[in-house]
């Protein structure tokens, strides 16, 4: 027995997949006799942030050269660590963290 079956058999809702930027008409429930309709409009934001995060997905997250770089350097025994900056970055992040958790 499926659930979601057996939730829309009994209480007779109707579910359907909805396209941005259009309206359209889906019965909600019928009540005594009658059959009540709402309309659901997207904006036009919904279909630029969709755009938009069609765009975002495509694009890389790191700089791949810079990792190849590294890679080798790492391989060569040549990557140098900077125990300064690695301190600091340490701190700053401890800084953020507590600051946010007094929030």
């Amino acid at each position: 027995m499926k659930i979601n079956d057996s939730i829309q058999k009994t209480t007779g809702l109707v579910t359907e997949k909805i396209e941005s930027g259009t309206a359209k008409k889906t019965p909600a429930a019928a009540v005594g006799g009658a059959t009540a309709t709402e309309s659901v409009t997207l904006s036009p934001l919904s279909s630029q942030l969709q755009s938009l995060e069609a765009r975002i997905a495509t694009q890389t997250v790191y700089d791949t050269d810079k990792v190849d770089a590294i890679k080798t350097a790492i391989t060569n025994g040549q990557f140098q660590v900077d125990s300064g900056k690695v301190a600091d970055g340490l701190i700053e992040t401890v800084k953020d963290l507590l600051t946010s958790a007094k929030s």
